[in-house]
């Protein structure tokens, strides 16, 4: 044991101000840790956001290539409309 506290690990703080300071850097990098991380989710979004624009470009593109139209059924033409009668 090095003192009358116990070891209570290297660098750590051993009066107020070194605490102090101690947490202030401890803040500091969390700070900085959490703007990183925030640039890499907002880079990742904007990234997902081009995939799906060019997705959504290539389905159209495709769709337009068959001969389909937007909300027209899978199978080609509206199905015909019952009157009832038999």
């Amino acid at each position: 044991m090095s003192d009358a506290q116990g070891d209570s690990g290297e660098g750590a703080p051993q009066n107020a101000q070194d605490l102090t300071v101690f947490v202030q850097s401890l803040l500091s990098q969390m700070q900085t840790r959490f703007n990183q991380m925030s640039e890499a989710i907002i880079g990742r979004i904007d990234e997902m956001g081009n995939r799906i624009d060019d997705l959504e470009k290539s389905i159209a593109d495709l769709m337009a290539q068959a001969g389909v139209e937007e909300g027209e059924p899978e199978g080609g033409a509206p199905p015909a409309a019952d009157d009832g009668q038999q």
